[in-house]
């Protein structure tokens, strides 16, 4: 009799009711929901037993792997590689009484597991110097069942972790490294690269609890050339470096999959490692083809290089106050994420002679039909139908004004958006007029269709 059988004969054991066919069926959909490539079936028999409150005991392995952890295995001891490692954090128990808490993400050949370091072990010598891929030993650690019911490893006070120069089968990082188009819905722990897509931004917000919290948001592409939408939950703009250029190369550890609104989506945590090579950054020599000017006084440009390539320019220190719409400018910005570019007193800007291989604004505006999802545009149309405007209550229940309108050119008609403050723009328009629109981002909107949406550095222009 194999050891599985044997133990499946003492869960019978203590709890007659049952039968082996219940216990397959049980088996089936814990795997289902943990993930079969994550739990054994030996491993969803141990968590099925806790559920019963019945701990299952066998001899313990010297070094086990991750597929055969259970919760309520104790003394365990493995080989594994680390995949990330977040900050550690202080908590306070019920008596107030303040405790510390570090996440990190390990691998083997097979299988991902959570690891929890708790007190003294969250800051053990060493421990904010290993490195993704770093090969460790994990020493009598003990298992418990996490909120997804998935096994965690516990680094408690009698556990420790050492790491180890010895051979191992276990895959480096590169190795496992996918490109982000092989993504697909539900994975979890994954280590994926592509390429900036646009602009990289920060965003502030309030979370269910009422607490602060922060994001990064930006959206990579891979090698089949879509462009697939990232949030990294609890990082800033303080995780990557000031200077990003639109073809840098990204790699995200610890990052999983889920649908959102617009199809797949990337998410990561504070833990998620964040790798970005930009390459050497130039200074940016383009086009301007439309300035505003905020309620506060700051400069918003769309300009254009040589290569069609789009930047949204952000001045806060009336650097490009010597230019004009259509001039040629060069400046080394003090920031550049992307696409999105930030000048303040340490930029450096001038103006140059015109460069007729830099594309003037009618030679750079997109016809209709040739818009696609997650590009920036400027377009020149009519207006087809009387803008209108309606509030719209968020989730949150905040009401926010949405104007927009109905534009056509001789390849097609689409609508175009407007939120907030971008809504004053729209309401200016009127039915029959000829407009010019700089600084449009494409969107996926109703039934799929794609909608044009203003941002806050869009400019409309009345042609006629």
């Amino acid at each position: 009799m194999s050891k599985f059988d044997s133990l499946v004969d003492k869960l019978i054991e203590r709890k007659s009711e049952l039968t082996r066919e219940d216990i397959e069926e049980q088996i089936k959909q814990k795997k289902e929901k943990i993930g079969a490539g994550y739990l054994t079936d030996q491993g969803a028999l141990f968590l099925i037993a806790s559920d019963y409150g019945i701990t299952l005991s066998e001899p313990q392995k010297i070094e086990l792997s991750i597929k055969d952890l259970y919760a309520g295995a104790k003394e365990i001891s493995l080989e594994t590689r680390v995949l990330n490692l977040s900050p550690a954090k202080q908590f306070s128990r019920k008596d107030g009484s303040p405790f510390f808490l570090r996440t990190m993400t390990v691998y083997d050949t097979n299988s991902t597991a959570s690891v929890k370091l708790w007190d003294e072990k969250a800051n053990l010598p060493g421990i904010e110097n290993l490195k993704p891929g770093d090969l460790i030993k994990i020493i009598k650690a003990y298992v418990k069942s996490d909120l997804d019911g998935s096994p965690t490893i516990n680094i408690g006070s009698g556990s420790n972790i050492e790491t180890t120069d010895t051979k191992s089968e276990i895959p480096t990082i590169d190795t496992i490294t996918k490109d982000v188009s092989e993504s697909q819905e539900g994975q979890k722990d994954l280590v994926i690269s592509g390429m900036i897509d646009g602009a990289i931004s920060g965003m502030e917000f309030t979370n269910s609890r009422g607490q602060p919290g922060k994001a990064l948001r930006m959206r990579l592409k891979g090698k089949e050339g879509s462009g697939i939408k990232v949030i990294i939950w609890g990082k800033d703009e303080s995780s990557i470096p000031n200077m990003i250029s639109q073809s840098a190369k990204v790699r995200l550890l610890g990052v999983r999959v889920k649908s959102g609104n617009q199809g797949l989506e990337i998410h990561g945590n504070d833990a998620t490692i964040i790798e970005i090579d930009g390459g050497e950054i130039e200074p940016i020599i383009a086009r301007v083809l439309s300035i505003t000017t905020t309620e506060t006084g700051k400069s918003m440009i769309v300009a254009v290089n040589n290569k069609k390539d789009i930047f949204n320019i952000s001045d806060l220190s009336n650097s490009t106050s010597i230019c004009a719409e259509g001039d040629v400018i060069e400046c080394m910005p003090s920031k550049i994420y992307g696409n999105s570019v930030t000048l303040d007193e340490n930029s450096f800007v001038r103006k140059l002679d015109n460069d007729e291989s830099i594309p003037s604004l009618s030679q750079f505006r997109t016809k209709i039909n040739d818009i696609k999802i997650n590009d920036n545009y400027c377009i020149e149309s009519i207006v087809l139908k009387i803008p209108e405007r309606r509030e719209v209550q968020t989730k949150t229940g905040e009401s926010i004004l949405l104007s927009e309108m109905f534009v056509e050119d001789d390849t097609g008609q689409i609508w175009v958006k407007g939120w907030r403050n971008q809504s004053r723009l729209i309401d200016k328009c009127e039915l029959g007029e000829i407009i010019s629109i700089t600084g449009l981002k494409a969107k996926e909107g109703l039934e799929g269709r794609i909608e044009l949406f203003l941002t806050t550095f869009s400019k409309i222009i009345k042609k006629n």
